[in-house]
């Protein structure tokens, strides 16, 4: 569940600190498609990670893990980009436009060149996935999010947008909703995670993807009970809040469990 980008940082940061072996990245990954390649976005990316240029001939995830080794990398974080919040994307160009439009990357930390390097998957045909790696001037720093902070934000955008919806007598009551929810949630792909992954991590991020579900049947259901333009605008108005605290809920969830996964290796001896 949740995004491409999210199974990878978790699986490949397990990989890199020992804990999770090169074909279980590849296993999950299949979860999204069942063929994924890589390539570099431009000429330092692809000298870096020995990778071709896109629109050439496409490497295998197996080569970017081991170019990720190679590197020092340490692992894997989740960047959920939208308008308006650009965190964690090194400020503007290519990589920037690429992971908002995709609303899905990641960046790489702890490499040993200087360099700060990111990645972003995108469908390019039925079956394949595509992860072009960017370079970046310097090494993204990411804001730390505090797991507990982003349950607890989740758990109150869940209480507003509830309330500010029964205040509006727009929250429509379909028939049938908690199959819905189910055959949506069956519908979406099954990613299985690492053993060890935090409790807490994976809570948070098995609650988001409960209420992304129902964001999701609520945008078919556009506008609800809502009989008119500005009733339709203050129920999407409602709902905002609760789709960013998904998506830093997600966040904070993943890169959780990749601080957790780092500080492992950290302790063996």
């Amino acid at each position: 569940m949740c995004r491409p980008s999210a199974t990878l940082a978790v699986w490949s940061s397990a990989w890199l600190n020992g804990t999770a072996a090169s074909d279980d990245v590849l296993d999950a990954l299949q979860a999204w498609a069942e063929a994924h390649d890589v390539v570099a976005a431009d000429p330092a990316a692809a000298d870096a990670f020995d990778l071709p240029l896109a629109f050439h001939r496409a490497a295998t995830p197996v080569q970017l893990l081991l170019a990720l080794r190679a590197q020092g990398a340490v692992s894997v974080q989740l960047v959920l980009p939208v308008p308006g919040d650009v965190r964690g994307l090194g400020g503007g160009g290519p990589f920037a436009e690429a992971a908002l439009r995709c609303g899905d990357a990641a960046v790489l930390t702890g490499l040993g060149s200087g360099l700060g390097f990111g990645l972003v998957p995108e469908p390019i045909a039925e079956g394949l996935m595509r992860w072009t790696v960017y370079s970046l001037p310097a090494p993204v720093s990411l804001e730390y999010q505090p797991l507990p902070d982003a349950e607890h934000g989740l758990t109150d955008a869940i209480r507003s947008s509830a309330g500010a919806l029964q205040a509006l007598d727009v929250a429509s009551d379909r028939p049938g909703v908690r199959a819905e929810l189910s055959a949506h949630l069956r519908s979406r792909p099954q990613v299985e995670w690492p053993s060890g992954m935090p409790t807490r991590a994976l809570r948070v991020l098995q609650r988001a993807e409960e209420i992304s579900a129902i964001l999701a049947i609520a945008e078919t259901d556009d506008p609800g009970g809502a009989l008119s333009a500005s009733a339709a605008n203050q129920r999407a108005e409602a709902l905002r809040p609760l789709a960013e605290a998904v998506r830093i809920a997600r966040t904070a969830s993943v890169n959780e469990a990749v601080r957790v996964f780092a500080e492992q290796a950290d302790r063996q001896p």
